[in-house]
């Protein structure tokens, strides 16, 4: 048994945190000594003495296989920071975790990779740009992070899978916690086509606490993180904050000045996150990285010129840019866009008529306009 092991061991412990494992780690007690430590190794260790007695009822050969079996069965693989597959990204990042615990292609760990996250109660309008700026990235070539959350990471990861593109998703719970529990199926698409990781052992619950925590990896697996849509207080500002923290890039989606959903990102643009409209803007920072991994220049640009393309058939009038906007908070009635838009029916009717033949909205049954 050798040090790794030792530490999956004591990174499951109750009452070792991570300042404990990197204090016996410092002291150089990381070894299978351990299981027979008395309590003054423990305390010569580094270990405080209340923790002493707790930790030597725990750790047990026994335990250890026990929970080696245990992850083996559920085909979970465990790596842990003196392993040669850990992510280097990660490594170089605030507090990185001691242990990761994986289902699916663990080699999307060392993949090109970018962020995305965003409010769980998105509008029209954040869940079409995210749909499509995570298809435009993966078409690259580029991996899509997010946390498995309602709203905009579940909108990043389906897309991510729709193109067949590779996605992970890093949970803020134990692998066998699938939380939220509607995302279970999204869960297992991507344990089979893409990465699941957490820091948390198996059966740890969900807690308000772990969330920012969970953020510290998203943004430290990635070379940057992209904003989609974010209120002012949003759990997705954190992963910026931390990802400005560990020296990545910051990348963030304008919205509407009316839309509460996009003060967030309004804010960062303003504090220097660089502005996305298109994927191109996240690209070209990272072209040439994308290139010494394989990636093929006539396929990246191909990529820009569909993108050009398809930007220049959704043009929009001013007039119908304004309409668009109003949508995206929600679908509405004639009588409803009437009273918000102040126009007359002959000019509204005009310029819905326009969207609908752009693709842009759609109308359902009793005269309810909806953005596609």
């Amino acid at each position: 048994m050798g040090e790794r092991e030792i530490l999956i061991a004591l990174h499951e412990l109750d009452g070792i945190g991570s300042k404990s494992i990197e204090r016996l780690i410092n002291k150089g007690a990381l070894s299978a000594h351990m299981l027979h430590f008395n309590e003054q190794d423990w305390e010569q260790a580094g270990l405080p003495r209340d923790k002493v007695g707790s930790v030597m009822r725990q750790l047990s050969l026994d335990r250890i296989e026990q929970r080696s079996l245990e992850l083996m069965n559920r085909k979970i693989k465990v790596i842990t920071i003196l392993d040669e597959e850990y992510p280097a990204l990660l490594k170089e990042a605030h507090q990185p975790p001691w242990v990761l615990y994986c289902l699916g292609n663990v080699d999307l760990l060392q993949s090109t990779a970018i962020s995305m996250v965003g409010t769980r109660i998105p509008t029209a309008y954040g869940r079409k740009v995210g749909a499509v700026l995570a298809e435009g990235l993966c078409k690259a070539g580029m991996t899509v992070i997010s946390g498995l959350a309602r709203g905009i990471d579940s909108v990043c990861h389906e897309a991510s899978l729709i193109c067949g593109g590779n996605t992970i998703a890093v949970m803020a719970t134990g692998m066998d916690v699938i939380y939220p529990a509607e995302n279970r199926t999204l869960y297992e698409r991507i344990a089979a086509k893409g990465l699941i990781v957490t820091e948390y052992a198996l059966g740890t619950p969900s807690h308000p606490g772990l969330f920012p925590q969970r953020n510290r990896i998203i943004a430290g697996l990635s070379l940057g993180t992209l904003v989609v849509e974010a209120d002012a207080r949003s759990g997705s500002l954190i992963t910026a904050d931390l990802a400005m923290e560990a020296g990545r890039d910051v990348y963030a989606v304008p919205g509407p000045i009316t839309s509460p959903k996009s003060r967030g990102t309004l804010e960062l643009i303003k504090q220097g996150a660089k502005m996305v409209t298109c994927t191109q803007d996240v690209l070209e920072e990272y072209e040439s990285h994308l290139l010494e991994v394989g990636n093929n220049q006539e396929d990246l640009k191909k990529l820009r010129i569909e993108e050009r393309l398809c930007s220049q058939k959704e043009d929009l009038t001013t007039e119908e840019i304004q309409l668009y906007h109003i949508l995206e908070q929600g679908p509405c009635t004639l009588d409803q866009l009437l009273l918000k838009s102040q126009w007359d029916f002959g000019h509204l009717h005009s310029v819905l008529l326009s969207l609908i033949i752009k693709k842009q909205i759609t109308q359902l049954a009793g005269a309810i306009y909806k953005i596609i």
